[in-house]
């Protein structure tokens, strides 16, 4: 992962979204192919709480390289919309 990509990440897990978000906006006008980017906004969106952009990105990622740390961020989140428990229903 490149120096950039590294502060980004930081920024991330400091909770610093919007500055995030806009560096890594201007990375993907740049660089519309790089998994680690996509790999990265799905995280930022994760954090955010809108699942289905984070879900999006993940794909993307994905898409662009198999091998990704995607795959299993998106495992992960997919396990957590899937999961119910049953005995809840019954309160």
């Amino acid at each position: 992962m490149d120096e950039r990509l590294v502060k980004i990440k930081k920024m991330i897990q400091n909770d610093d979204l919007n500055a995030a978000l806009s560096y890594l906006n201007d990375m993907i006008n740049r660089e519309p192919d790089n998994d680690e980017v996509h790999y990265l906004l799905g995280n930022l969106y994760r954090k955010k709480g809108d699942w289905q952009l984070a879900l999006n990105h993940y794909l993307e990622a994905i898409e662009r390289n198999p091998e990704s740390p995607a795959v299993h961020a998106r495992q992960m989140l997919m396990d957590i919309l899937e999961f119910y428990n049953k005995d809840m229903y019954n309160q």
